[in-house]
């Protein structure tokens, strides 16, 4: 009995492993052949191919969008950053303009002032007087820097004025645009002599020069150096209108100052040794008078 049944068990075990091979020869020996979809599979794939074509196409416009979106946050951010950084570089190469053409301005008045024989003393103007004719003008340097009364004021254009007023930091100039500020010139042509004072117009206006001199438009007026105020040979600008009366001995010449005052930002003063006698005898002088027109 017990022979029987173990030929029973081998016959079934051959059978298992003759069924199983030639399960795995026909999967590996498959291939696909196309058939004609049934009118069910027509149906189905015609119902849900729409629906699935627009969720893709949703979901690639919904992933499309964020990524867009992420993608402009992130070049807004760096046009700012870069905007910024071009401000910023345009800022300070304005600033490096600025300052060339201000150390152009001040090697201007240093090479001009090289030849005077007077301490030179470098400003900048921080106020105009309240008049629209600018007369007078304020700087930023003082007493702590050694300007003196009286002391001139240039630059590499010709005349300003003279300090007429002084503070340890500050000191006030009077142009030779005011009508009070007296200028003995010269034109330098000629050799004619004369007193320029302010006009108006920005303008100055040569006095007392005989009509028989035989000035010219465009000639140039400099400093005589009388007046115990400028040097000599400064210049101070051109004539620019001329009228000769037929009758009185003198003319009337219009002088173009050199120095275009609604330009000015810096000046040189000229302090000169002899700028402390000098204000003594001004002051000297100014007593003498005083006390004349008391004893008339």
């Amino acid at each position: 009995m017990s022979l029987l049944q173990n030929e029973s068990k081998k016959l079934k075990i051959g059978l298992n492993i003759a069924v199983l091979s030639l399960a795995l020869f026909g999967v590996s020996r498959r291939h696909y052949e196309g058939h004609q979809t049934t009118a069910f599979e027509n149906l189905m794939i015609d119902t849900f191919a729409p629906v699935q074509r627009s969720v893709t196409y949703m979901k690639e416009q919904v992933a499309g969008f964020f990524e867009h979106y992420t993608l402009n946050i992130q070049a807004s951010k760096k046009n700012r950053t870069l905007e910024s950084k071009i401000s910023e570089l345009e800022n300070r190469i304005f600033q490096f303009k600025e300052m060339e053409r201000e150390n152009n301005r001040l090697k201007s008045l240093l090479e001009f002032a090289e030849e005077i024989p007077a301490k030179k003393v470098l400003a900048q103007i921080v106020a105009w007087d309240s008049s629209s004719d600018f007369k007078s003008l304020r700087i930023n340097k003082g007493l702590k820097d050694g300007l003196q009364l009286q002391s001139t004021v240039v630059t590499a254009d010709g005349l300003v004025g003279f300090v007429f007023r002084l503070t340890n930091h500050f000191a006030d100039v009077l142009t030779i645009l005011d009508p009070n500020n007296r200028t003995d010139v010269v034109i330098q042509r000629t050799r004619s002599q004369g007193i320029m004072e302010g006009y108006s117009g920005n303008k100055g206006l040569m006095k007392y020069v005989t009509r028989t001199e035989p000035i010219i438009l465009g000639d140039e007026v400099v400093t005589s150096g009388l007046g115990h105020i400028y040097p000599r040979g400064v210049r101070v600008g051109s004539v620019s209108r001329l009228e000769r009366e037929s009758y009185g001995i003198t003319q009337f010449i219009e002088v173009r100052p050199s120095v275009d005052f609604n330009r000015l930002e810096e000046v040189m003063v000229l302090v000169a040794p002899g700028d402390a006698a000098r204000r003594l005898e001004w002051q000297a002088l100014e007593q003498t008078e005083t006390e004349e027109e008391r004893n008339l």
